[in-house]
């Protein structure tokens, strides 16, 4: 991987594209000094206040507000972007130089992550425009579901005809529910030889889908001369490991399969799994056992390569820095297929893009758990320039690192030491299932460094930011690739329920971070984190906590109503043009960035509203979650964000109402219904005394009725669910849980009211 990429003089494979951002950051400057003035407005006017509680209240709320966005601006200062070209890399390296590359597909549920997707995923990966025999696929099953082993066995059958035929017509998009999904699009100007053969493939896909949907509905034979017998009354979280070389490319031949192993770990109530990050651990020691490529990349199962040059696009960013440290892995945007008109749930994250290009100008991109490849060395532990002495693959050093196998020692001594010696029979996995059984056990890892000093790291369910805030803290640096068309296209939560699930997951795991040994100012301090990248870090983990000043900001409008209060200045004060100042510049500025990357009003808003709506649900909760797992009363529990099969089958499915939210019982919503009740009482208070004023231009509480009305069509959708029937409105439990809450609310505002 030290080949030269490009002759004197000659264009490069890499471009580095530094944005010009002199207004945005004027802009962000003048909103935080607008934010400092307010918060000196307000202590310098503390004590001339009649009501000292909302004042107080906002101000700490307000404190928070410049503290965060102190951390927008700090990570948004710099900005760049990477741009690859993958036709002058093919011109200036040779195949044979092209690095070998593990790539690890993770399930965990064939209902929720249904197979169809996932084979779909596989297919796409198999087939793009690299050697096959510098390949190798490793899809883990932590569902242990015989479902998914037939459904991969059956998908290698129907690989060996889809990858020669994409090769030779030169398929753009690889996936075949993707590819088949529109329309026929067979045109007279096509050759009758690769229509026949387009209709082929379909007909082909279509037997592959209605073979898996068949087996779902089937109990497989697990008798001694099955297949499935490996299988054999076994549960998902009590079993042995199981692993099995489905296609196996022996003499490494260009138009053969990659190699294609499934691997199910050991599960054992009495051992903890780790989730998504046991997994990935397994899969490193299996693939360091197996096949030991110096780069890996891990892919989500719903996220298919859409882009068949994606390989091409990392060798890019792999062969142009002359120091490793600067490439300790690269890391792919995660977009979505999937997604609903104007994203009405928020899914989409775009409004993260301008946080990515800052970070990539800082120490690089944040891991975000899918389509990234990993330099091995980086997994098992090495620090930028290290060189590591292993010695022996039997000295204390390794066994304490890395475990018992000495075939998985021999793995970190080949990796670590950059020898580019291979191991005898390295490219027949089926050699080594024995000892890839071996450290795939759950106490295999009992004694070793995995989990706490190699490969992904234990201690969140966002493992992923954990991992890559682990290996900025060792001083390497990442980069962020966005190549067109997008590289990897994936599973947006289709629901409601499901993305504010998601939503959860992510701020609970972020929040669990900072109580680790790995946050992020502590690896300033002891490591070697950049400064402004532990900010950057610091930021996306207050996700959760940011649910408490959100929360209570949204409600003081209600309390000073309810206890004839104020906490923003009135409109005849000059000092209302601080906060009225930062609303409409903060919301001009958030909607011309928006507009420039093609994003509609109408996206913009939902976005804006469901940032609002997240933070007093699923942020609240998480932060909850957190603070009773601190305090040992209860365990944070990882859940799977249902995929969505719609079209897997190869056909459109416009549902009307895929838009519209839908509700379950879930407690995540109670405090959003709770906090739209309290503002409707306020409101309709307010203008009950609307009417004793002869100008209402001047009433005390002008500002605070904006803020109600803000918060009412940030809930609109809830508003609606309370008169909603079905799936579309919100569960009558749910709405007298809340009631009652209001209620209590209200009580206690005027009781407060005599005390403050």
């Amino acid at each position: 991987m030290a080949t030269k990429t490009r002759d004197s003089g000659s264009p490069p494979v890499r471009e580095r594209i530094v944005i010009n951002n002199k207004i945005p950051r004027a802009i962000e400057l003048v909103i935080l000094s607008l934010l400092v003035f307010l918060l000196v407005y307000r202590v310098v006017t503390f004590k001339d206040q009649d009501h000292c509680f909302p004042w107080l209240l906002a101000l700490l709320c307000e404190s928070w507000f410049t503290f965060n966005w102190i951390l927008v601006v700090s990570t948004k200062w710099t900005q760049c972007m990477d741009k690859t070209y993958p036709e002058r890399f093919l011109d200036r390296v040779n195949e044979s130089e092209f690095p070998a590359v593990d790539i690890f597909v993770t399930t965990a549920d064939p209902i929720l992550e249904p197979c169809i997707i996932t084979m779909n995923t596989v297919l796409s990966l198999l087939a793009v425009d690299y050697p096959v025999n510098k390949l190798a696929l490793y899809l883990s099953d932590d569902g242990c579901s015989p479902l998914t082993f037939y459904s991969l066995v059956e998908t290698m059958k129907f690989a060996k005809l889809w990858i020669p035929f994409c090769k030779k017509y030169n398929v753009q998009v690889r996936a075949p529910f993707r590819y088949f999904t529109p329309k026929p699009s067979l045109t007279e100007d096509e050759s009758s030889e690769f229509q026949q053969e387009w209709k082929k493939m379909k007909k082909e896909y279509g037997n592959l889908y209605k073979k898996i949907e068949i087996a779902a509905q089937r109990k497989f034979p697990c008798d001694r001369d099955s297949d499935f017998v490996d299988f054999t009354d076994v549960h998902r979280s009590n079993h042995p490991t199981i692993i099995k070389v489905v296609s196996e490319n022996k003499e490494g031949t260009p138009n053969d399969l990659p190699h294609v192993i499934y691997i199910s770990r050991e599960k054992n109530p009495k051992h903890h799994h780790h989730y998504k990050a046991g997994a990935m651990n397994v899969l490193t020691r299996v693939s360091g056992v197996m096949t030991n490529a110096p780069l890996m990349l891990n892919v989500d199962c719903d996220m298919y390569a859409n882009n068949p040059q994606v390989f091409l696009h990392a060798m890019c960013m792999v062969f142009s820095f002359k120091n490793e440290e600067d490439c300790a892995f690269i890391q792919f945007p995660q977009a979505f297929h999937n997604g609903l008109k104007d994203d009405p749930f928020g899914s989409r994250m775009m409004h993260l893009f301008s946080m990515l290009n800052g970070v990539s100008s800082i120490q690089g991109a944040m891991y975000s758990g899918s389509n990234c490849f990993h330099r091995r060395k980086v997994i098992y532990g090495s620090s930028p320039n290290d060189a590591i002495e292993t010695g022996d693959t039997d000295n204390e050093y390794l066994r304490n690192m890395f475990g018992k196998s000495i075939e998985m020692r021999e793995s970190a001594v080949q990796t670590l030491s950059g020898s580019n010696a291979t191991i005898q029979n390295r490219r027949i996995p089926s050699s080594f299932i024995q000892a890839a059984i071996q450290v795939a056990g759950c106490r295999y890892e009992y004694g070793t460094s995995w989990g706490k000093q190699i490969g992904w790291m234990y201690g969140s369910m966002t493992e992923d930011v954990l991992t890559g805030l682990s290996i900025h803290g060792r001083g390497w640096k990442s980069v962020f690739c966005l190549a067109e068309p997008l590289p990897f296209l994936g599973c947006a939560p289709v629901t409601y329920p499901s993305a504010l699930t998601q939503k959860k997951r992510w701020a609970t795991g972020l929040l669990e971070i900072l109580f680790t040994d790995k946050n992020p100012l502590l690896l300033t301090l002891n490591g070697k984190l950049w400064f402004r990248q532990a900010l950057a870090y610091i930021w996306v983990c207050l996700w959760a906590v940011r649910s408490v000043p959100e929360i209570c900001y949204a409600v003081l409008p209600a309390y000073c109503f309810i206890t004839n209060s104020r906490f923003l200045p009135k409109i005849s004060e000059s000092a209302f043009l601080i906060p009225m100042g930062i609303f409409v510049i903060y919301t001009l500025y958030g909607y011309l960035e928006f507009k420039l990357l093609g994003i509609s009003l109408r996206m913009w808003w939902n976005l804006q509203r469901m940032a609002r709506v997240n933070a007093l649900t699923a942020w609240l909760v998480a932060c909850l979650s957190v603070v009773l797992k601190l305090l040992g009363l209860s365990h944070t529990v990882f859940e799977v964000t249902q995929k969505d099969r719609t079209s897997s089958n190869g056909e459109d499915n416009d549902d009307a109402n895929a838009p519209r939210f839908t509700y379950d019982r879930s407690p995540m919503i109670v405090p959003g219904v709770v906090i739209l009740l309290v503002n409707l009482t306020a409101l309709v208070h307010g203008m009950v005394n609307i009417g004793s004023r002869e100008n209402w231009m001047y009433m005390p509480r002008l500002g605070e009725a904006f803020c109600s009305v803000f918060v009412l069509l940030c809930l609109w959708e809830y508003l609606k669910g309370l008169f909603g029937n079905g799936k579309y409105g919100i569960p009558s439990s749910t709405i007298w849980k809340s009631v009652g809450l209001a209620l209590l609310f209200v009580q206690l505002c005027k009781r407060a009211s005599q005390w403050f």
